[in-house]
């Protein structure tokens, strides 16, 4: 299997962050009762006429520009024709020749080693609506009929399924990071297909490539390209072929199942939407968008390096999400001294970890940047322990209280008093002779189980490393 090479390209449809559809007044909010949200324009009723929705056309530039693409100063829409009951038009409007950019790359990093990523179009379409199947029926809901989505297609650069995942992440984040799109997997408003072939390694043409769908989720789109990686080698291996169709991936039977022959692109028929006119894109405007664009993950991630001494590593997880990027600047910012290795460590530790199981990100906890400064500064202080800590965070989530409060209030503050830590230690030496007899006589792992008996009886106050230092010197005395 290592002899083939996969060759893979990536089709993400985004749904734009707009209050009305692309082409009519009608509402975009998820959720609403079937078919409440149409009109006779998103119904493709006769006489209907669509109209462009500017901000929808805006994002798409925006989109452009972040991508280093070349934004076309003469764009315009084509009907792309299909029969679907989703459809009520029986056509799409989208763009096929002329599409708002075209021409970019996205740069990921994978192993220590920077990929370029080519980016051949970013255009502009309607989305079709939603079939709910039923064992005698299938439904249809009309709502997401007219959704602007943003269609963001790949070169075939990308050859393996964790470059494939890094690409996906990359993307999502920068698409976040324009406030164009909340990119929710769950609401369908981010969705991929991806188009994979394999070829012996060193060959330069391209194999009979096949289409994947039913991703849910990026690690959906890295699974499903691990097993057709996979199917595919196998197939030629054994003297079969590989036939250009569309396959379904079945996440919980980790496997790709035909749907049908891929149709071609002439199969649809394009040809220029009449009922709008070309668009022409001035540079004025491709100005104004350049300048509305803000700092992108990576930009921001190397500055974080450079301004606050972080690791690559930490600094693009904190830039991961835009707003969790704003926190942790806040946090660094307002940390006192140079060294922000303490804050850092919280931040994409233990914060990072109860957003991570509450199903959040950091900045959606209800703890302030200062409350979290405020709390690493009792640690710093060695005043409570790293397990304390957690406990107070926990207990500043769900009070918002600030953690000097409830330090006072659950009398939390470690012993440091050495007077008061010398008659714990004389009594765990009492209680537990046998075992400061083990130590002594070279057996280490004993001196953590007296440590652990003397955190015990101070109820867990007092300071362990301490605790620690007076429990050796008092065995080496003996």
């Amino acid at each position: 299997m290592n002899t083939y090479e996969p060759v893979i390209g990536l089709e993400v449809h985004v749904q734009l962050g707009t209050r009305t559809k692309a082409f009519c007044g009608c509402s975009t909010e998820f959720g609403a009762k079937p078919n409440s949200h149409v009109c006779p324009v998103c119904l493709g009723l006769p006489g209907t006429l669509p109209v462009l929705n500017k901000t929808a056309f805006n994002f798409a530039i925006k989109v452009g520009l972040a991508l280093n693409c070349r934004v076309q100063e003469y764009t315009k829409f084509d009907r792309k024709h299909y029969y679907y009951p989703d459809l009520p038009k029986n056509y799409q409007i989208s763009q096929y020749d002329l599409p708002v950019a075209k021409g970019g790359f996205l740069e990921i990093e994978l192993e220590g080693s920077l990929i370029r990523i080519g980016i051949t179009r970013v255009h502009l379409e309607e989305d079709a609506g939603k079939l709910i199947h039923k064992p005698d029926a299938s439904l249809v809901d009309l709502n997401r009929a007219g959704i602007p989505l943003l269609e963001v297609v790949s070169e075939p650069d990308i050859h393996s399924a964790s470059e494939a995942y890094e690409y996906l992440s990359s993307l999502k984040s920068i698409i976040k990071y324009l406030d164009v799109s909340d990119c929710d997997m769950e609401k369908g408003s981010l969705r991929c297909d991806a188009n994979i072939s394999i070829r012996p390694k060193g060959q330069t043409q391209l194999g009979v490539k096949t289409e994947l769908k039913n991703m849910n989720s990026f690690k959906g789109v890295k699974d499903a390209l691990e097993f057709e990686i996979q199917r595919q080698g196998s197939v030629l291996e054994a003297g079969g072929s590989i036939i250009q169709e569309t396959r379904l991936w079945d996440a919980q039977e980790g496997k790709t199942y035909i749907m049908r022959t891929k149709e071609e692109a002439k199969d649809y028929r394009y040809f220029p939407e009449p009922d709008l006119p070309p668009y022409i894109v001035t540079k004025e405007q491709i100005e104004e968008s350049a300048k509305s664009i803000p700092e992108l993950p990576q930009q921001k991630s190397l500055r974080f390096q450079q301004e606050y001494g972080l690791l690559k590593y930490d600094a693009g997880i904190l830039v991961s999400d835009k707003q969790d990027g704003s926190y942790a600047e806040e946090c660094l910012k307002n940390y006192p001294g140079a060294n922000k290795k303490l804050i850092v460590n919280w931040l994409i530790g233990p914060l990072l970890s109860v957003a991570n199981t509450r199903g959040k990100r950091i900045w959606e906890l209800g703890v302030s940047p200062a409350g979290l400064i405020e709390l690493t500064g009792y640690l710093d202080r060695r005043e409570i322990s790293n397990l304390t800590a957690k406990t107070v965070l926990t207990e500043m989530i769900e009070t918002k209280k600030a953690p000097s409060v409830i330090i006072k209030e659950k009398n939390l503050l470690q012993i440091s008093d050495t007077a008061s830590l010398e008659t714990v230690v004389a009594d765990v030496l009492k209680e537990n002779a046998d075992v400061a007899q083990e130590y002594r006589g070279g057996k280490c792992s004993a001196l953590m189980f007296l440590v652990g008996q003397a955190m015990k009886k101070s109820n867990g106050k007092a300071n362990p490393k301490l605790m620690q230092e007076l429990l050796k010197r008092r065995l080496a005395d003996a």
